[in-house]
């Protein structure tokens, strides 16, 4: 492997390495090894857990190291219901404040449906990402889209769990038709569906799969 290896490429392949699910909740990443295996120095791997850390990604533990983060149902159930409240309050005042060249722009955000490979989950995850922040700066609110954009970024891992690929393109027009047809209640509950399916098939998979490596308890 090269050693050009930034922090930037390190920071992007173990964020995706964690959103897919290949190292899991509670795994520790040991910063010699990622070294080794970026033919890089120390400083660029520990930079880029630092910047994980910073998205809710990994956890830094004094005296002991990195770790992927672990959630419990509690958090996971109050990140859902803060991203409920912050995406409400965006929709409502994008209702009134959002322009045809906004519009266009989050249609425009979503290339389609090219697989349930991982790199187009990779792609969905992001434009998922861009999709709702948009809309909440929609709302005129920098404060509040850049809130919400931190809370997507640790939900990041859940987004992928749903599989919803095929559907999410759909999804979000609904979205924006209401929208579009300044028809608030349509534009909500289509939100309102979006987020609780996303909380409930999450939910589901990890109980079905793997509970105990994301340490759900209350």
């Amino acid at each position: 492997m090269p050693t050009t290896n930034t922090k930037s490429t390190i920071y992007t392949e173990i964020r995706r390495s964690i959103i897919m699910g290949r190292h899991k909740p509670g795994e520790r990443l040991h910063i010699d090894e990622l070294a080794d295996h970026y033919q890089t120095s120390v400083t660029p791997v520990r930079d880029a857990l630092q910047m994980l850390s910073q998205e809710g990604l990994v956890t830094i533990k004094p005296r002991s190291g990195y770790f992927i983060t672990r959630i419990t149902l509690k958090e996971l159930h109050d990140m859902f219901e803060l991203r409920n409240m912050l995406e409400l309050a965006a929709i409502e005042r994008a209702a009134t404040h959002i322009t045809d060249e906004q519009l266009t722009a989050l249609r425009d955000v979503h290339v389609g449906y090219t697989g349930d490979d991982e790199e187009s989950y990779d792609r969905y995850t992001e434009e998922n990402r861009r999709f709702h922040y948009q809309l909440a700066a929609a709302s005129g609110n920098q404060e509040l889209a850049r809130t919400l954009g931190h809370l997507l970024d640790r939900l990041a891992r859940f987004m992928v769990l749903r599989h919803a690929g095929k559907t999410m393109q759909e999804t979000h027009a609904r979205i924006l038709d209401g929208l579009q047809n300044r028809d608030l209640a349509d534009a909500r509950q289509a939100l309102l569906d979006d987020i609780e399916g996303t909380f409930e098939i999450s939910l589901d998979r990890i109980m079905e799969t793997e509970a105990s490596a994301w340490h759900l308890e209350m």
